[in-house]
């Protein structure tokens, strides 16, 4: 029986992954080995360990290695950590391959810990850019230590094999985070007031706001703008969720607070919403607004508007839907005027997703199955002909 290792560290992340952990738990030819660590066991971040026992899934590994702070110092000292339960983990396990997806430094630190025990890893989400985080170099570290990549546009696709990796080894296959959306029976207005215990029968606004962890302010200033915008527009009530577990994020919380505190009723601050929650705020919402990557990624499925902050997510692909801005506070309101207003609400009705229409965990999922591992470990630089 494979044996195939699945480590998840944020909600976020748990989300796109979930119908692939599925896929696999209900497999009866895989032994689905799943890792869970990091902002799951944080009360902090709504301690989302909950959420995946809630959900059924037998865990093989806990790895409890956050240093308290967010500080580059705790950040790395959090990575070091991280790596030594993964290699004490990975030596338990034995799996035959690790999946690991997207660019933030606890699957680094898993990789790390693969790469040296020799397992093969499979990578959801490289090839893609973020030039306003660290989570861009780390992202492309990854996929130089990982053997499978699973690309959501052809143009990643085509950067991962630009970094040297064997073209018969990348798969497009679009962004897993779609189909978790297809599948969720997404809630009324009626269900998410009285569950959330917030009144949302009236217009509100969906708000992420992460650390820019290539800024040494962690783009702090940005979000007061953001906060200046938003008060202009004060008959809308406000949706918004906990940061990640980046360097800079107390700051961030700490100012979220705030605002909340003074906002009174206006506003609801989660620590964690849940994917079911959050897809059917994303249905019923007048706009996202923020800087985190599902803007662009997963909002555009469900064809509402996403008013993207500043250059944590610049470089990234972005469709229609998307209004792109700097974290200046007219720049900001004009931005978000322009999402409520009806002729962009027609062009996201008619907006395709550019990172697929689902499908993506079915592909993922179908490769690992059919693939042997073993033959994954040897690799060969591939030179890209310049002329």
């Amino acid at each position: 029986m494979k044996k195939i290792a699945i480590f998840t560290a944020t909600r976020a992340e748990y989300g796109l992954l979930y119908e692939l952990i599925k896929k696999l738990a209900d497999d009866n030819e895989c032994e689905l080995q799943l890792i869970v660590g990091g902002m799951h066991l944080s009360s902090t971040f709504g301690f989302t360990l909950d959420h995946i026992i809630k959900d059924g899934f037998r865990i093989a590994e806990i790895l409890e290695f956050l240093v308290s702070g967010d500080t580059p110092t705790a950040i790395s000292k959090s990575m070091g950590l991280a790596q030594i339960l993964a290699s004490e983990a990975l030596e338990r396990l034995k799996p035959d391959m690790l999946v690991l997806l997207g660019d933030r430094f606890e699957a680094l630190s898993m990789a790390q810990a693969a790469m040296i025990a020799q397992v093969p890893i499979a990578h959801i989400h490289g090839g893609e850019r973020t030039e306003g985080a660290v989570d861009e170099a780390i992202r492309h570290s990854i996929t130089k230590m990982s053997h499978l990549h699973f690309t959501s546009t052809n143009e990643y696709r085509q950067r991962v094999i630009q970094l040297g990796e064997q073209p018969d080894r990348v798969f497009n296959v679009g962004a897993p985070g779609i189909d978790k959306i297809l599948a969720t029976k997404l809630k009324s207005l009626q269900d998410l007031t009285r569950q959330l215990d917030f009144d949302l029968t009236n217009k509100f606004f969906l708000i992420t706001y992460h650390p820019v962890t290539l800024e040494k302010s962690g783009a702090v200033s940005e979000l007061d703008e953001l906060f200046l915008a938003l008060n202009k527009f004060p008959d809308y009530k406000l949706v918004i969720t906990y940061p990640n577990a980046d360097v800079g994020n107390g700051a961030i919380i700490r100012k979220l607070e705030e605002f909340a505190l003074k906002s009174g009723d206006r506003v609801l601050l989660s620590h964690s919403l849940g994917s079911e929650n959050y897809f059917s705020l994303i249905n019923h919402c007048s706009c996202v607004v923020g800087n985190s990557s599902s803007g662009l990624l997963e909002v555009p499925t469900l064809q509402k508007p996403t008013v993207n902050i500043g250059y944590r997510q610049k470089g990234r692909v972005s469709g229609k839907t998307v209004i792109n801005c700097d974290g200046d506070r007219l720049l900001i309101e004009k931005a978000i005027e322009k999402s409520v207003s009806t002729e962009f609400s027609r062009i996201c009705k008619k907006a395709k997703n550019p990172y697929g229409d689902g499908g993506a965990s079915q592909k993922i999922f179908n490769t690992l199955k059919g693939i042997q591992a073993s033959n994954l470990l040897s690799k060969t630089f591939y030179d890209i002909s310049f002329g």
